[in-house]
This record gives C-alpha cells, structure tokens and sequence, in this order.
C-alpha cells in the first residue's frame, strides 16, 4: 500500500471518528437544557459563518454567477437539511443513541426508494433486499425499544430519526442536480447557509432559548459545526477524489457503530439483544443497497448527515 493510499484511508477514518461523536455532544448539550431547535440552529449557524470567508476568498466568482434557479434548489435542498436535523437532533431526546443515529443512517434506501417512484430508475435485485433487510432491522429496533423503560418515548424518537432519514434523502436527491454544475465548495455554502438561516429563523418564531446555558455548552456546539459539520463532511468528499464512492459510502456506516460505542461508555448505554440485532440487520441493508445504488451511472456517494 503506498503512502497517498494510506493517508486517505487514514483521512475517512478520521472522518467517520469525528462525524461519530455528533450524537455524544448533543447529548451533552440537551442534559444541559438547551432544546434541541437551538442546538440544530447553532451547529448550521456557527458552521455557515466558519464558512463563509473560506467560500467567498475561493469561489466568489461562482457564487455570484449562480442561476436563480440554481439559488432556489439550493435553498430548498437547505430547508430538507435544516428538517433533517432537527428531527434527528429531537430523536436524541427520546430514543437511544444507537437506535436514533441507526436509524438515522437509512438515507440510503429512502434514496433508492424516491429513485424508483419519482424518476423510475429500476432497482437491482440486491437493492430491494437492502430494503427489506432494512426494514426488518427497523421493526425490530423499534420492537426492542417500546419495551424500554429507560428512554422517554422511543416510538417518537424513532419516528423522528426515520423523518430525519427521509429528509436527508430529499437533500441528497437535490444534490445529485445541483453537484453537476457547483463545486463543493459552492454547494455546501449555499446548501448550508440557507438551512442556518431556516433553523435560525424557525428557532425565534417558536421561542426557543439560546443563551444562558453553561459555557461547556456552547463549546459542544462549536464543537458539532467544526468536527462533525465541516471536517467529518470534508473528510469524506476528500476521500471520493481518489477511493471509490461504494467504498466511501459503507465505511460511513461506521458512525452509527463508534456512536453506540461511545454512549456505552460515556452514559451506559447497553443493547438489547433485539435492538443488536435489528442494528445489525439495518446497517447490513444499507450497506447492500448503498453497493447496488453506486453500480448505477447516476447515483452518487452518499454524504452523510450527522
């Protein structure tokens, strides 16, 4: 293995490590009090602002000569982000960690789903039992979890993490578009500015509380917009320059795993054998599915969202 192959492995990773510790520091953040509106708002928010000198000194010229139609489905892409995370963000409230970023990782299949409906792309055999295994890792995770007593409400926060799946999916889908004529770069500033302005904007109109929590606190959010936001995204976009995207996009499964490891060791956070199961039938589905999805010339590597 020579030394660049080695330092892009090393970089994913890294990427997949950091994007891992996302459900940790919200965890953190909620026992602290701040809602979960505010912790979603504050992660695109600082994120969009670290963002904006580094896009605007090296793609300006792009940013200004953007189409307004490219402008409205970046916007639209950003309000499905801005959706997505603070559902999955919600989740965190009332189902374990393990389910919620499990679950959460489903983009994938509700991807190949959207594909097969909206732009009737046939799905390959190995696809359709992704989904299935999929969705029989689903209804045991959510079996194991009804009968939990120590999670607030797992039914609602497995629905969350499910809705914020579904609106990753929608982002991902917008992306597929748009990535054909914005750089990297270009895309994620606008993707990312508009869902900071929507989760901003939603967080004021319905009250929620930004300030007057611990300093620790704030230093979680900073936190989530560096590591899991901007260099967990960029780890993983490096590593499609030169390894593949079937590659890249099983080794993000990894994020769920180095979650559920880090809950049972920072808040004792155990697995039902029920709940292990469907986790390993969930994420064993996408990983099918995600190989079937990138035979196709159109698909594209899944990003992950967390």
């Amino acid at each position: 293995m020579n030394r660049n192959r080695l330092w892009l492995y090393t970089v994913l990773f890294a990427g997949v490590l950091i994007a891992s510790t996302a459900s940790i520091m919200i965890r953190y953040a909620q026992g602290a009090g701040m809602p979960s509106l505010s912790i979603a708002a504050g992660r695109l928010g600082l994120a969009a602002l670290i963002l904006t000198p580094i896009a605007l000194s090296r793609a300006s010229g792009e940013i200004r000569r953007l189409h307004r139609r490219d402008i409205l489905f970046g916007m639209g892409a950003g309000a499905f982000l801005a959706v997505h995370f603070a559902s999955w963000i919600s989740s965190l409230e009332y189902t374990s960690v393990a389910s919620s970023a499990a679950l959460v990782s489903t983009n994938p299949l509700w991807v190949g789903i959207a594909s097969l409906f909206f732009f009737r792309e046939r799905l390959h055999w190995t696809t359709l039992l992704g989904i299935a295994l999929t969705l029989i890792g689903t209804i045991a995770i959510s079996v194991s979890d009804s009968a939990n007593p120590t999670q607030s409400n797992p039914l609602l926060g497995n629905t969350l993490a499910l809705i914020g799946a579904a609106t990753a999916s929608a982002y991902l889908l917008i992306g597929r578009d748009l990535r054909r004529r914005l750089s990297v770069l270009a895309y994620i500033w606008l993707v990312y500015t508009s869902a900071a302005v929507v989760l901003v904007v939603w967080a004021i109109i319905t009250g929620q509380q930004f300030f007057g929590f611990p300093p620790y606190v704030y230093l979680f959010i900073l936190g989530l917009a560096i590591g899991p936001q901007l260099l967990g995204h960029t780890a993983f976009n490096y590593a499609l320059s030169s390894l593949s995207a079937t590659y890249v996009a099983v080794a993000i499964l990894g994020e769920p795993i180095g979650s559920t490891l880090l809950a049972f060791m920072l808040f004792g956070e155990t697995l039902a054998p029920l709940q292990f199961g469907g986790i390993v039938l969930l994420l064993s589905g996408i990983a099918i599915a995600s190989v079937a999805e990138q035979r196709t010339p159109e698909s594209t590597a899944q990003q992950a969202t967390g």
